[in-house]
């Protein structure tokens, strides 16, 4: 079992679970695709787009059961990143954790990466 990981505000998470599906964020829909990070990726992600965010979730999500709709492909250095072409089934999420903000702006991730 491979997991790959959204970090997204609450706000957004919450509208996700009344629709049933989460269709992705602003970036994510300007994309056309659903990013996602590997667990060695996710801090990187988080320094760069969420410093701040004091409501910021952690879905951890099964990489297999996505199928075909889910493409690595090289972004940040080359690495490869999960990209959902298509929209995430709530039913399909693994896990949401809540990523506690530090004094600095920061996200603390320790214990919330499997």
């Amino acid at each position: 079992m491979t997991l790959i990981y959204k970090l997204l505000p609450a706000s957004l998470w919450r509208e996700a679970e009344a629709a049933g599906a989460f269709a992705g964020a602003g970036i994510d829909l300007s994309d056309g695709y659903i990013h996602f990070s590997t667990g060695a990726q996710v801090e990187e992600t988080a320094a760069r787009y969420f410093n701040g965010v004091a409501d910021l979730l952690l879905v951890a999500v099964e990489a297999e059961p996505l199928g075909d709709a889910l493409k690595w492909e090289p972004s940040r250095g080359g690495d490869l990143f999960p990209h959902l072409y298509g929209t995430l089934p709530v039913a399909g999420v693994a896990k949401v954790t809540a990523v506690p903000m530090r004094a600095d702006g920061g996200h603390d991730f320790a214990g919330r990466l499997e």
